[in-house]
């Protein structure tokens, strides 16, 4: 440890002390994080769940470890240097995040999480401490909880700060998945809208209270395996209903409120996953998506010469008996000077019904300029059979 010279102390947790400290031979500051334990053999610390997760996992949203130093039984990991957490960041603001900016940290969070879950971890105590920040980059930090996916259960139930604890670790359930982690991912998008906590309990009882006071009770169906039955017979006999999250949370997006519903869910299965979360609305308004990860579209357009880039957007939509129209947007970005004819033709189709609707813009313009049509069949009230909740189209391109 010769090379790094101690700037100042950033933080004592329960495993160890970080430091902010710089290397004498590049002159790159670093942060060291030293380890309250002994160790005496170096098997001992290249088999420590941190270190095997850390050299396993290279992303750029997830904290870089540099070198692993032992010295005199002291075990010394030196980390890059971020400028602070997520929650100091919060702490600090004298105004609410912008939801650009709010979606532009999440994006790097899933990103990072997705990288994590691919490559066989959960991080399992995901909080605003744990994810750091320098100016608009974030990275996740301290995976000292992480586990493998291939591991077996049981699972300890005692893992992830008590705000950030997903409901079956609470009942302790005897196995869980990653699913933890992405109500730990809903629970910190609610609190970057209201800089508070969404679910503050001050025990582990009064947190599933806080849970049930936003969502409702559960249903008993969810969790056959937990331990604590008599805190699921309390909770699933509560007499509440769930509030309306975007008077909760009145800054947020409707999108944005979407999905963090579906990421604090009482289900571990209705949670998507972090790959999914990346393809939700939230994460595209006023984007274009060039090449989807995955397109279901496979659009083809039979003209030669300058083809106009599609762009489909589905949203989700209501199931109540009197919301049975589904809206779309089509949106054409020109790339030849001008367009002077573009018609569409699209057919939609439910129960095996088919709807044929033809339309087109006469639009001349610039090539960064856009053009948007909102579809919506003109008889939807008078709708009286559902609709299901897919769509099959097709496009064809019409010289």
């Amino acid at each position: 440890m010769e090379k790094y010279r101690i700037l100042k102390e950033l933080g004592d947790g329960t495993c160890g002390n970080v430091y902010k400290a710089l290397n004498m031979e590049t002159y790159e500051i670093v942060a060291v994080k030293k380890m309250k334990r002994k160790f005496y053999f170096w098997e001992e610390c290249i088999n420590l769940r941190e270190v095997k997760s850390l050299r396993k996992l290279n992303h750029p949203n997830i904290i870089k470890l540099k070198e692993i130093v032992m010295e005199n039984n002291e075990l010394f990991f030196i980390f890059e240097y971020m400028e602070c957490n997520l929650y100091q960041s919060m702490k600090e603001r004298q105004r609410p995040f912008s939801e650009e900016e709010i979606r532009g940290f999440m994006l790097q969070v899933l990103q990072g999480l997705a990288h994590m879950h691919k490559n066989g971890y959960f991080h399992r105590d995901l909080k605003p401490e744990n994810l750091l920040v320098t100016n608009d980059i974030i990275k996740i930090a301290d995976l000292g909880l992480a586990r493998e996916l291939s591991s077996m259960p049981p699972f300890t139930d005692y893992v992830s700060t008590r705000w950030y604890r997903a409901p079956e670790i609470l009942l302790q359930s005897s196995s869980y998945t990653p699913a933890i982690d992405m109500w730990a991912v809903g629970a910190i998008l609610a609190e970057l809208f209201t800089l508070c906590p969404i679910f503050p309990g001050e025990s582990e009882t009064d947190q599933l209270y806080k849970i049930c006071g936003i969502l409702g009770p559960p249903d008993w169906t969810i969790f056959p395996e937990v331990r604590s039955a008599s805190r699921l017979v309390d909770i699933s006999n509560l007499n509440v209903s769930p509030v309306n999250l975007s008077d909760v949370i009145p800054n947020a997006s409707l999108e944005a409120i979407d999905l963090i519903k579906q990421l604090c869910s009482w289900d571990p299965l209705r949670r998507p996953t972090a790959e999914q979360c990346l393809q939700h609305p939230f994460f595209h308004v006023g984007k274009w998506i060039l090449k989807p990860l995955e397109d279901p579209l496979q659009l083809k357009l039979s003209n030669g010469g300058p083809k106009p880039n599609l762009e489909l957007n589905l949203w989700d939509f209501w199931r109540q008996k009197d919301d049975y129209f589904l809206g779309l947007t089509l949106a054409i970005n020109p790339s030849p000077p001008s367009l002077d004819l573009f018609p569409v033709e699209m057919t939609s189709r439910s129960r095996g019904t088919g709807t044929d609707m033809l339309f087109c813009s006469d639009f001349q313009g610039h090539s960064q300029q856009s053009v948007f049509w909102s579809l919506l069949p003109p008889d939807h009230h008078q709708t009286s059979v559902p609709m299901e909740s897919s769509l099959m189209s097709s496009f064809r391109y019409i010289s």
